[in-house]
């Protein structure tokens, strides 16, 4: 039987974790070690860019369509990596103004 989750890549979230999973403190050093080893692969899995070799790896899709809950040690610390990713994001504009909305071209200003 083919093994779950393989992947020579490592796993870097450079841009959520700069020094590392296990520097950050959100991830004991064991659930780090997981993300840096699986995390490639959890990754492709559920962004669709890899299809589910084994019944584990079907099962965790199902889980990242929210179809069945995590019930394994790897699903959980993905969810757990996920759910500190996707912490609501403040809205930022490069011009310090207000965010535009849609529409609001409908609404220009004019000197007429």
């Amino acid at each position: 039987m083919a093994e779950s989750f393989t992947t020579t890549n490592r796993f870097f979230d450079n841009k959520n974790y700069p020094r590392g999973f296990s520097r950050h403190g959100d991830f004991t050093i064991k659930e780090a070690q997981l993300l840096e080893r699986l995390g490639y692969a959890l990754n492709e899995l559920e962004l669709g860019k890899r299809e589910p070799a084994t019944e584990e790896e079907k099962h965790f899709v199902a889980v990242c369509r929210g179809e069945d809950e995590p019930n394994s040690e790897t699903e959980r610390v993905w969810f757990k990596y996920m759910a500190r990713i996707k912490r609501p994001k403040r809205f930022h504009t490069l011009s310090g103004g207000k965010p535009q909305m849609e529409g609001a071209e409908d609404y220009t200003e004019s000197d007429d």
